[in-house]
Parts: structure tokens; C-alpha cells; sequence
């Protein structure tokens, strides 16, 4: 960790560009949603060839009590059924086409390739088994509540040994009770955890509780944010389109250790990978790894990272 990041009350300089060996990881969003129907196996099989380092996958269970891959909060959002996943067993959900509303660019306008090919939804015990057991996977649980899915999830990973490739992500706190059970389990920490870290080191609060030495944390890279002020006769609100991470809450977030893992949320052009890469962050969570991997590719070496002004009064 370079001591500029170790010690952000006197020094604001961005932290030296990775070497390329160590740009941040292309982990597949939903198996990778732009480039085939998501959190299907068609998906996983086009994230691995075009070289994602990691996947990231959906979880829901179904009405019979089985882990499955799928992330709206009704079939009807996706494929060519409707009702939530919970309405349906496994078996019947893996004839439901979740390619249904995939479309691509073709001659005459928007094809839909998937219609003719149907891509059924997956179970996670499919999913791991399609998956090279060097690839790491992250599971995003959906469902609640928390118990019952985290109770089944942990059974498929166990019996397919599949734990220490999995890492647990959950916008639910009720995931990190849950999960505590099996000290196996590897979480990232609460986002409501990563959120408040963020604001406070944006708006100038410093640097507080920075995660454990082992932590594993997400959150946007750009994000829509909606700042409340309270008065006594009512309150004032200001949307703001906010860029949380920076040298500055990167080095936070690595105080106690450099071995805290973060992923850079919503990273789907080159401008933002490069940014990305020169925060040092581990990883970035893309639509398309055909389109990051080429990014990726291209990028010069060694990384040319913009020079970042320190905040007035900042001293060098």
C-alpha cells in the first residue's frame, strides 16, 4: 500500500497505476447481461470465452426449495412467463425461456435471437458445475427472507465443495446473520456499511472504521444520490450524480490492510475501467466481458492515469 494512500490527512496524490498484471479483475454482472440472456448458462458459457476473471450470479429460490439463478422480481420481467420465481419448482422453471426478452442490433432493427433458442433458468448446482472451478463466483442473494435461502445455498455449496471459490453478496443485512452461521462463508460487508463509509469520506468526515483486514466491499462507481437536509418546518433534497471512490476512500478502505478486496460497481466503458485501474481497485463489475476484455487489451502500458487536483487548502 503506498504510504500516500496510508496517510490521506497530509497527501492527496492518486496512488501509482497498477502494473498491468494487476489491472482490476472483469467479473461477468448477472453472467454478463450484454452479451446473452442473464444468469443463463448461455450466459456463463460466453463469460468464460471471452476471458471474465470472475462471475457474478443471482440467486433466488424456487418454489420447492431450490437455489436458482434469476434476479427480477417477476418472471414476466425477462421470459415469457410470469408469477415470481417462488410460484414455480426448479423443474419447471428450467422450461421457462429467460432469453425471452434478450434482444440484439440486427439489419432491419432489434432481433431476438433467444426465441427461436431458449435459454431455461439455471439452477446454481447447474451453474457451478458449467463453471471452471478456477473461476471465482460471486452470489448476489435476492430473496427474502434471508434463513430459508441461505439454509439451501449452503447445502449446494457443501455438497459441490464449492466454498472457497464463492464469495456472498447481499444488499440485505439479513444475509450477514444468516450467513454467520457457516464460518466458512466468505461475505462482503454490509452495504449500508460501504455506503456510510463512502459519504463520510466524500463529504469530508475522514476516514472511519475502515473495513477488516479480510473484507470484501462493492459499491458504484458513479451513483445517483439523493442528499436530504432536514429544516424545522419541512426538508430540502438535491439529487446529486456522485463518484464515490477515489484515491482518497480507496486508501481508507485499505487502512488496516491492503488485502481488503473492492469492486467497482457498473463499469462498462473504457473511461471508467481506466479510472478503475488507476484507483487500484481489485476488481469492476461489466455488462459484457467481450466488450471489457477488449478494453482491457488495448489499454496502453503502463496505465496513463490523470493527474487528480488535491482539494483547496490540501497540502502535497
Amino acid at each position: 500500500m503506498p504510504l500516500c494512500a496510508a496517510l490521506l490527512s497530509a497527501c492527496v496524490a492518486p496512488p501509482p497505476a497498477p502494473p498491468a498484471a494487476r489491472l482490476p479483475m472483469i467479473i461477468a454482472h448477472r453472467g454478463g447481461t450484454g452479451d446473452a440472456p442473464e444468469n443463463t448458462l448461455e450466459a456463463i458459457r460466453q463469460a468464460v470465452a471471452h476471458r471474465a476473471d470472475a462471475l457474478w450470479l443471482t440467486v433466488q429460490l424456487s418454489r420447492d426449495g431450490v437455489p436458482v439463478l434469476y434476479r427480477p422480481a417477476d418472471l414476466s420481467a425477462l421470459t415469457d412467463a410470469r408469477g415470481p420465481v417462488a410460484s414455480r419448482t426448479a423443474a419447471e422453471l428450467a422450461r421457462v425461456n429467460a432469453g425471452w426478452t434478450f434482444r440484439q442490433p440486427g439489419a432491419g432493427g432489434d432481433v431476438f435471437p433467444y426465441r427461436e433458442h431458449p435459454a431455461g433458468i439455471p439452477t446454481l448446482r447447474e451453474a457451478l458445475r458449467a463453471i471452471p472451478p478456477t473461476l471465482p463466483v460471486i452470489l448476489d442473494m435476492k430473496a427474502l427472507p434471508a434463513a430459508p435461502q441461505t439454509e439451501a445455498v449452503a447445502r449446494v455449496l457443501t455438497e459441490e465443495q464449492a466454498w472457497p471459490r464463492v464469495v456472498i453478496y447481499s444488499t440485505e443485512a439479513g444475509y450477514q446473520h444468516s450467513f454467520a452461521a457457516y464460518p466458512q462463508a466468505r461475505l462482503f460487508e454490509s452495504r449500508d456499511a460501504t455506503r456510510q463509509r463512502l459519504l463520510q469520506m466524500d463529504l469530508g468526515g475522514g476516514c472511519v472504521d475502515p473495513p477488516a483486514a479480510s473484507a470484501w466491499t462493492a459499491f458504484e462507481l458513479h451513483r445517483k444520490v439523493t442528499v436530504t437536509e432536514k429544516f424545522t418546518l419541512g426538508e430540502g433534497r438535491s439529487e446529486v450524480n456522485a463518484t464515490l471512490w477515489s484515491p482518497a476512500s480507496v486508501g481508507c478502505f485499505r487502512q488496516r490492510s491492503a488485502q481488503v478486496r473492492i469492486v467497482a460497481i457498473a463499469v462498462n466503458d473504457a473511461a471508467d475501467y481506466l479510472a478503475a485501474a488507476c484507483l487500484g481497485v481489485d476488481g469492476v463489475l461489466a455488462d459484457s466481458p467481450r466488450k471489457m476484455a477488449a478494453i482491457r487489451e488495448a489499454l496502453p502500458r503502463p496505465l496513463q492515469c490523470p493527474a487528480q487536483e488535491a482539494p483547496a487548502g490540501t497540502q502535497r
